[in-house]
């Protein structure tokens, strides 16, 4: 197949400069990616390779130098993000995404779905009083839902926010471990306030956990309770037992939503004990008013190396199952 050449000029010189990357490091990147030749010169780019390759290169600059033009910074991961989105349908714009702004830190950092997964995501808890994330560890699962509540408690439609996940490894009997109650559970709830502090300062999160507007706790605290006026969110629901899930689910009072995250690849129940996420995915798919979003290992937003990794270990379980 004959190459294709094809150039690109950008009107704007200085958003031209962001979308190349310092020193065209973006371009660079973009090359590799696609296995083509890219050069920059001024505001003009010179694209020469496979022409469906070519053709790729040209929409995501198009598509990501329209986000420059709405003052969204590009970063180099968009560039992964922008490649795998458009790869697999052309049709996708990109603004529709990448512009969802859910929150902004208070580092002034915008919080928005990375990929059409999360778009759905975000919809989905938008639209559904309990949805479900289920996919692998990276694909932002976790972090969109806390953004969403604290998004929800910033703009007052709920009153509280109550963040929780099973304490598996203790096998929920914390009693025996040493210390008080908040040095017993915080090794299994780090990852609730890691998320937390990363999108609020951390005097305001410790005054909105010393006010009970926002409470971590383990699962096992949930039971007896109705929630109502608050955003929940159960973590790593794969290690829920079936009367754990549905201890949780029936919670939820008015006006609350709740979303409930896991893996199903990564479940460390006791043998013999079934995972309440995966019967809740299996029985509650037709119930009106609950959203299902899966992601895949396609959706992770981590380091680039994080899907690498995932990939290799998929490759070692496949080579282990055919021994």
């Amino acid at each position: 197949m004959q190459n294709k050449q094809t150039r690109l000029t950008f009107s704007d010189f200085e958003l031209a400069k962001q979308l190349f990357g310092e020193r065209d490091g973006n371009l660079r990147h973009l090359a590799t990616l696609l296995l083509i030749q890219i050069d920059a010169r001024g505001n003009t780019v010179h694209l020469k390779g496979d022409p469906v390759a070519v053709d790729l290169a040209r929409l995501v600059l198009e598509q990501l130098y329209g986000l420059l033009k709405e003052k969204y910074p590009v970063f180099p991961a968009d560039i992964d993000y922008a490649l795998r989105i458009l790869r697999e349908n052309h049709n996708v714009n990109l603004k529709k995404i990448f512009l969802d702004t859910v929150f902004i830190t208070a580092k002034k950092r915008a919080i928005a779905p990375r990929n059409q997964n999360q778009k759905a995501y975000i919809e989905a808890i938008r639209n559904f009083d309990i949805v479900f994330g289920i996919g692998p560890a990276g694909t932002g699962k976790t972090y969109l839902a806390m953004a969403m509540a604290v998004s929800a408690l910033t703009k007052g439609t709920v009153n509280r926010i109550i963040l929780t996940r099973p304490a598996v490894e203790a096998g929920e009997s914390l009693g025996f471990l040493p210390g008080d109650l908040a040095e017993k559970v915080d090794p299994y709830l780090r990852p609730l306030y890691d998320a937390l502090h990363d999108m609020m300062r951390f005097e305001k999160v410790a005054s909105l956990m010393q006010n009970g507007v926002i409470e971590v706790a383990p699962l096992a605290f949930m039971r007896g309770r109705t929630l109502n006026e608050a955003f929940v969110i159960l973590d790593e629901a794969q290690n829920t037992t079936t009367e754990q899930m549905k201890m949780f689910l029936t919670r939820i009072g008015f006006n609350s939503k709740a979303v409930v995250t896991g893996d199903i690849t990564q479940i460390d129940l006791p043998t013999g004990k079934s995972s309440g996420l995966v019967e809740a995915n299996e029985i509650l798919t037709s119930v009106s008013g609950i959203g299902f979003i899966h992601f895949t290992k396609q959706d992770v937003v981590r380091h680039r190396l994080v899907q690498d990794i995932i990939n290799a270990y998929e490759m070692l379980e496949a080579s282990r199952n055919h021994k």
